[in-house]
């Protein structure tokens, strides 16, 4: 019997004081795959046990749940909590053994329940032993922990077994080969419409000297785990027989087939078993336990079916190839914060590209540095403080680079140094057809162009290389004023904006006016450089703009300002943003932008600082096309149809698009983006690059005709 899995082989020891920690250890070091624990009645507690290994450990799988100690599960919900807690802290090393109890099918639904956390309504089962009314789920464990059903051969334990769990763990040395209990798992198994190798079969082993090929050639066991606690043994296994039964073993078959539990969450349209190989491991679908922590975005809420997340510039041609050949919309996901939302989907594939977070520096004389997108801003901002850089970028350290340094970047720096994209020296991408190329400013030249205000269309960026510039403390400001007066109070702040020094970037948001009290406006404002007196010369005008209620200035280093906490994307619902650029803030404009406040159709409006040096880039020298604007608009609304009607009697004051904070999708923002003859010159692209419109989940640009 042969189920195509992997040997593993493990140990299992007695939890106790600082030596039982330092067999666990040892067991790591020489080479095995499992740490699991005894439960003694009157012993230390396996769970305690088991956390101080995982803290002193770091490759070792850790095997949880007392066994040898046969007795009822106790609270599921709390056991599901606590291995789910456990396998996050130890970056998902957490399996999972039952001993068998009454009600322990029903615990199992618990747990599960528990794990679901992508499930948005609360988890209820009502059982005879197990009752859970209303709980809120979660955490989700890391990665989907397996869970194994410890008993001997009784056949209501094997059916079990193979009905509702992830396989079987032979707790007595019984039989050498367990043929007639793997017949009965298999029976059950096909019986409930899975598929027996989803099933593994793990054993205890007490004689290290004992027949142990025949178990995991013939006798269908893919982990043996050795029980002792003697170091000596120990070693001699390590040494003497794990090489044996390696050899015996040989390279497993195949992969092995997901769970049913994961596989009836599969959605329409995607052919899961032709998932590269490489991208399988670490692919989730829509039933996995890290489901919830990739499924939406910072703003947008969503349930795609296949969620790619690969390690190698390599794996994401491969992804690209696999995705472009399914009849579903295919999304690029960076850091996933993106005001658009559109880096997820209801049903299609996302290529999640955050695990290429590397941030590393290429050439110290020249500041040049290479960034995967799926770094955090604040994460970049971190690794060039110690040599005294920055690199201008958004205002938010929690954004992911991919997605911002190919539509723009404007940032705290951005009237000093520019947009993002003009520090842009080269990147590497893959294209539609799944290949890999470069860009720069002489090879692929015209990729290179449209990569910098339009990469979304014509790849996927890998690494970006980027001319970081002087860094530093800033003068970071934080004003409350009261912007009643809106439109003047916008003309006062844009007229100080468009006359201030360079070093000086400020945006502003208003929200909602409260019943009785001012409409509020805040400022945050950064002065690029640590001299007190220049940061007080640059904002006192800022504070002049409206009667001030409140402020507060500190000098701070550049990365302070950019870090924030990496917390989970859960959003629900679609965001509702419009936006535009303005070359200046008329009075026409800063009315029709306060009777939109007023209007209670926005609850955030914000103008963010733009124009000095990104607008001395010719407005031809890159896809990004609004030079000419001084200030970038958006408005968030709590539903499309009321925005829209006010917003589109605005249009008329804005001299283009920023596509990263637009959710509309209707085909006059991609002309707004890149008016004429820019938008021409990448339709020409488009046709030479993605012919077959695959990268078209964005700001579609459609490739112009033959």
């Amino acid at each position: 019997m042969d189920y195509g899995h992997p040997l593993r082989l493990g140990v299992l020891l007695t939890p106790g004081a600082g030596a039982a920690v330092e067999r666990a250890r040892l067991s790591e070091e020489l080479g095995y795959d499992l740490v699991a624990v005894r439960g003694e009645p009157a012993g230390v507690d396996p769970w305690t046990f088991l956390s101080w290994v995982a803290a002193r450990t770091e490759r070792v799988r850790l095997l949880a749940g007392a066994l040898g100690a046969a007795g009822p599960v106790g609270n599921a919900a709390v056991l599901a909590r606590a291995a789910a807690s456990l396998d996050l802290l130890s970056g998902g090393r957490v399996e999972l053994a039952l001993s068998v109890s009454d009600g322990l099918d029903e615990a199992i639904d618990v747990i599960r329940g528990v794990w679901a956390a992508n499930v948005r309504s609360p988890l209820h089962v009502e059982g005879r032993h197990h009752r859970v009314r209303g709980a809120e789920r979660g955490p989700a464990p890391a990665h989907e922990i397996p869970l194994w059903i410890a008993a001997a051969d009784e056949s209501d334990a094997l059916r079990l077994a193979a009905a509702k769990a992830d396989g079987w763990l032979r707790t007595t040395p019984a039989p050498l080969t367990g043929e007639v209990a793997n017949a009965l798992i298999d029976e059950t198994a096909r019986a409930e419409g899975r598929d027996p190798r989803e099933l593994r079969r793990l054993t205890v082993v007490t004689d290290p000297s004992g027949q142990l090929v025949p178990l995991i050639t013939t006798g269908g066991f893919s982990t043996l785990l050795l029980a002792t606690d003697d170091e000596e043994t120990l070693r001699r296994f390590a040494a003497e027989v794990a090489p044996a039964l390696r050899a015996a073993r040989g390279e497993a078959a195949g992969r092995t087939p997901r769970s049913v539990f994961v596989r009836r969450h599969r959605r329409e349209g995607i052919d899961y078993d032709a998932v590269p190989e490489a991208l399988a491991a670490s692919a989730v679908e829509p039933g996995d336990a890290g489901y919830a922590r990739v499924r939406s975005t910072y703003l947008r809420g969503g349930s795609p079916g296949l969620v790619l997340r690969p390690g190698t510039p390599e794996e994401v041609g491969q992804a690209v190839r696999f995705a472009r050949t399914q009849p579903v919309k295919l999304s690029i996901r960076s850091g996933g914060h993106g005001i658009s939302g559109r880096s997820t989907s209801n049903g299609g594939i996302v290529i999640d590209v955050s695990r290429l977070d590397a941030v590393e520096l290429v050439d110290k004389a020249t500041r040049r540095i290479r960034v995967g997108p799926g770094a955090r801003w604040g994460d970049v901002a971190a690794a060039l403080a110690p040599h005294g850089w920055a690199l201008t970028s958004g205002d938010y350290g929690g954004v992911g680079v991919g997605g911002l340094a190919t539509a723009g970047g404007i940032g705290w720096f951005v009237r000093e140094y520019g947009l993002t994209i003009d520090r842009l020296r080269a990147v590497d991408i893959v294209l539609a057809d799944g290949s890999l190329a470069h860009a720069d400013d002489e090879e692929n030249a015209e990729l290179f162009w449209a990569v910098r205000g339009a990469g979304a269309n014509f790849g996927i960026v890998t690494a970006f290389e980027f001319e970081a510039h002087e860094g530093g403390e800033v003068g970071f400001g934080q004003f409350v004023l009261d912007a009643t007066d809106t439109a003047g109070f916008l003309q006062r702040w844009g007229a100080v904006m468009e006359a201030a020094p360079r070093d000086l970037t400020s945006s502003l948001i208003i929200g909602q006016a409260r019943p009785g009290q001012p409409l509020i406006a805040q400022i945050m404002a950064v002065v690029h450089s640590g001299d007190a007196e220049t940061i007080i010369d640059r904002l006192q005008p800022i504070a002049g703009t409206a009667p001030l209620l409140d402020h507060a200035i500190q000098v701070l280093p550049y990365e302070a300002i950019m870090q924030v906490p990496h917390g989970p994307h859960d959003a629900q619902g679609e965001p509702v943003t419009r936006a535009g650029l303005a070359d200046h803030l008329t009075p026409e404009l800063a009315a029709a932008a306060a009777r939109l406040v007023a209007s209670g159709r926005t609850y955030f409006f914000q103008i963010r600082a733009a124009g000095g040096a990104a607008s001395d880039v010719p407005p031809d020298a890159t896809a990004y096309a609004g030079r000419s604007a001084n200030f970038s608009l958006v408005a968030f609304g709590p539903g499309r149809r009321a925005l829209d009607e006010m917003w589109d009697g605005m249009l008329h004051h804005f001299s283009g698009q920023y596509i990263n904070f637009e959710t509309d999708q209707r085909p006059e923002r991609v002309e707004e983006a890149y008016p004429e003859p820019t938008l021409s010159r990448l339709r020409a692209l488009k046709r030479r690059y993605d012919p077959a419109n695959v990268f078209r989940d964005n700001f579609n640009i459609t490739p112009s005709a033959p």
